[in-house]
């Protein structure tokens, strides 16, 4: 898990500097060693985005999701994802849900 968590953080150094595909890369393999390290999940997606492969983002937002389904920040990167996609209903439909969580988070009350 050591060595997953190492190659997020290369990877993050790469992503930080502009160097996209030595991030996918490096966050890939993080993922090779330790699938269910959801951080890594995210900096994937993140870079995919920036890269402009926003299906690539989706699908790795999505697997962020499956492991951390009650982070109101996950379901909200799916939704701009899905809105620079075209996607309205279904961006909507996720920015509904992280909308949800964070109320939940927050105690369920009015501030």
């Amino acid at each position: 898990m050591a060595d997953a968590r190492a190659l997020y953080r290369e990877g993050f150094q790469h992503f930080a500097n502009d160097r996209l595909d030595e991030a996918i890369t490096c966050y890939r393999r993080a993922l090779d060693a330790n699938p269910e390290l959801a951080i890594a999940w995210n900096g994937l997606s993140m870079a995919y985005r920036q890269k402009g492969e926003i299906d690539d983002a989706i699908e790795a937002a999505h697997k962020l999701i499956e492991l951390e389904p009650d982070d109101p920040l996950s379901h909200t990167n799916l939704s701009i994802l899905l809105q620079n996609k075209g996607m309205i209903p279904e961006a909507e439909d996720e920015s509904a849900i992280a909308m949800r969580l964070q109320k939940k988070a927050d105690g369920g009350g009015a501030h």
